[in-house]
């Protein structure tokens, strides 16, 4: 009776399968804090599945040390080869809530990367970091390397918390920070997309249970705000953490064109989103300029290639997008859901 193989990873050629680690070179990425470390097999055929489950218990250590972990050049070659890689690490794959970026969904939980643009970057951030819950570990799987640029730049957020100056940091230690989103504008998803619903009633009873306040406004328009903590600490280290949009959905954040257009023709309370310090007092542009600095001075960049898989704790690492030209594919997942104590200022959790 002939046996058909199951869906994996590199059933092209035979495997080769060792536990102790030693076909696979780990080597920390060329920057100060290492990240990410860098994993590429020694020789060809490595069992990539079974390596991942017998090195398990190193590979989550060096994940929380490095907050970044880069499979390269194993040969991985689509969608599938994605979910595996992910499935057998333990990661438990998440939708995306609380949409505030076009995707699209390409298989069960994976989607396409941010559809952005290609002129235009995506500031560093930790995903979904506004939400009750956020995903523990988001990854990332090169299809199609861009034909110039289109990296997809990390930060340690540790080490992104510790340039900050102390005084601006303490005040948002103190009093958190507030996002304000308006739906219906034209600009960005609607209320029901966002939220994924389609009644009032069912907003209102997603926001109420997702610590989120809420104004209803002409033409279903919708005003939320929701306000968080801007410094968390990691649920394994213990660690404290700069994990927050603050910078990212700031006015500052725009070009000065598109800044001044949606401006005059919306006025500062109705754009599309806008941070603010938890108390709902303005940040000015430069506080955010020096939190786009400390960003700064911790980006690590590295070019894509076909096949890699970029798996990040996404607590512990900030990414982002540069402008590109040329097609690019990069496919994303997120999982292992946090459940905070509180989402407010004053807790760290």
């Amino acid at each position: 009776m002939s046996m058909m193989p199951k869906p994996g990873l590199n059933l092209r050629r035979p495997a080769v399968r060792l536990s102790d680690g030693s076909l696979v070179d780990r080597q920390p990425f060329k920057s100060a804090s290492g990240l990410p470390l860098v994993l590429r097999p020694h020789a060809k055929g490595v069992d990539l599945l079974g390596w991942i489950r017998d090195n398990q218990t190193q590979l989550q250590q060096d994940l929380l040390q490095y907050g970044g972990l880069l499979f390269r050049d194993f040969d991985l070659r689509g969608v599938q080869d994605f979910q595996a890689g992910l499935n057998v690490f333990g990661v438990q794959l998440m939708n995306y809530i609380e949409k505030a970026t076009p995707r699209k969904q390409v298989d069960g939980q994976v989607y396409t990367s941010t559809i952005f643009p290609p002129e235009h970057v995506i500031a560093l951030h930790n995903e979904l970091s506004y939400v009750r819950q956020w995903p523990g570990r988001i990854a990332f799987f090169c299809e199609i390397a861009a034909e110039t640029e289109g990296e997809t730049p990390i930060a340690d957020v540790r080490r992104v918390l510790a340039a900050i100056d102390t005084e601006v940091k303490e005040k948002f230690r103190r009093l958190g920070w507030m996002l304000v989103r308006n739906f219906g504008s034209g600009i960005g998803p609607s209320w029901q997309h966002s939220l994924a619903v389609e009644s009032r009633e069912e907003a209102e009873a997603y926001m109420q249970k997702s610590d989120t306040q809420w104004t209803w406004m002409e033409g279903d328009r919708l005003r939320t705000s929701q306000v968080r903590s801007s410094i968390r600490c990691h649920p394994q280290t213990g660690e404290e953490l700069w994990f927050n949009h603050i910078a990212f959905w700031h006015p500052s954040s725009m070009t000065d064109e598109i800044r001044s257009s949606l401006t005059g023709d919306l006025g500062v309370e109705n754009l599309p989103y806008n941070t603010f310090y938890g108390d709902g007092t303005q940040i000015p542009d430069e506080v955010v300029a020096q939190l786009r600095a400390a960003y700064d001075a911790e980006t690590v960049k590295f070019r894509w290639q076909p096949g890699d898989l970029l798996l990040l704790d996404n607590m512990l690492v900030a990414h982002g997008r540069s402008r590109f030209t040329g097609e690019r594919k990069i496919l994303t997942a997120m999982g292992d859901e946090v459940r905070p104590a509180s989402v407010l200022p004053g807790s760290t959790n």
